[in-house]
């Protein structure tokens, strides 16, 4: 099989792959991320691919899938198993049915269990397990249609009977490992030590587990196609410019102050402590209120906020709304304090 294969892993253990037929140069990515967008089309440039296919092997609740946005932004097809519920899938998939990229082949097998849509892809020397089965483990059951017996079917009726040779790549890897054998994992994981069906689903059952972070919000925007907080903030801070805290300290302390402040937290945290001369508007009101409280579309405007991330938010809707001259403060108050600034307190 000549191919480009590329693994890429976020700090969380997340694990998407790139790969691309040499002699097409066609690319499919698998499970991608959403923090690593720009590493993927960078890699894709730099190995001289074409992205032709993004797939995702389940509906994600522990990461943020890249797969609408890149599809978008790209012109390319997502694939999914024919029971993903998410209504932006381009091509649903079925047990058997196979992918062509280029010269290369990916055979479709669906292992429900961790999640209903789970599926599996099969190279010849390589598997793709998503969160079915991982090293040393496998997927959770607890989660939305998440079934332990489904699992043990997926499991032990389907993807261990294939080749013991296949490399296996999941989804996550909590460790610094980057791959496993079928094999391997049939001598070694834990939980597929218990081969008896009712013992394999009280093991998954008892399972004492903590819910992923961002669990309904990766739901959500994996499902729906919506945007995260972490993306509408990336997305704002593309819009506006910042300024440092020295600068804004020295401005301020000026014989002839030529910028207005604005505190965009809650109420009860600029009373406490807020940068001398600020005024208060949270962010929730700032389309409400600015005709009233900022009657000069042309003057300079810093806004801050606790810790530089709201602030970005509402100084891209400041400009939006024809405020030109608007600025974010470079990590908000809570740095400023650190850096022992003055503040003063209201009342």
């Amino acid at each position: 099989m000549d191919m480009i294969f590329r693994q890429i892993r976020t700090k969380q253990g997340c694990q998407s792959y790139m790969i691309g037929c040499k002699e097409t140069c066609a690319a499919i990515i698998i499970d991608p991320e959403i923090s690593q967008m720009e590493h993927y089309q960078g890699l894709a440039t730099q190995d001289g691919l074409v992205l032709h296919y993004l797939l995702d092997t389940h509906t994600h609740a522990d990461h943020f899938s890249a797969s609408k946005v890149l599809a978008t932004k790209m012109d390319v097809p997502l694939i999914m198993h024919n029971s993903s519920p998410a209504p932006f899938v381009d091509i649903r998939v079925g047990d058997g049915e196979m992918v062509i990229v280029g010269q290369l082949r990916f055979r479709i097998l669906h292992t429900p269990g961790h999640t209903a849509d789970s599926m599996c892809v099969i190279m010849d020397d390589r598997v793709f397990t998503g969160d079915t089965l991982l090293i040393g483990g496998t997927g959770r059951t607890d989660l939305p249609t998440g079934d332990p017996e489904q699992l043990y079917d997926s499991l032990f009726n389907g993807l261990l009977k294939l080749n013991p040779d296949l490399i296996v790549y999941p989804a996550h890897i909590y460790s610094e490992r980057s791959h496993s054998t079928l094999e391997e994992e049939i001598a070694n994981n834990p939980r597929l030590q218990k081969t008896h069906r009712d013992e394999f689903v009280e093991q998954m059952r008892t399972l004492d587990l903590k819910m992923p972070t961002h669990l309904t919000e990766a739901l959500r925007t994996n499902l729906c196609g919506g945007k995260n907080v972490s993306q509408l903030i990336a997305e704002a801070a593309k819009k506006v410019s910042f300024m440092a805290q020295d600068e804004v300290l020295r401005r301020i302390q000026s014989p002839h102050p030529d910028m207005l402040l604005i505190d965009v937290r809650d109420k009860e945290a600029y009373d406490q402590a807020h940068i001398p001369s600020a005024i208060h508007i949270p962010r929730g009101q700032i389309e409400l209120r600015v005709n009233d409280m900022l009657p000069d579309p042309t003057k300079r405007i810093l806004v801050y906020c606790e810790c530089g991330k709201i602030s970005i938010l509402a100084t891209a809707t400041l400009k939006e709304m024809g405020f030109r001259r608007a600025v974010a403060l470079d990590l908000g108050i809570c740095s400023w304090k650190e850096n022992d600034y003055p503040v003063e307190k209201s009342g």
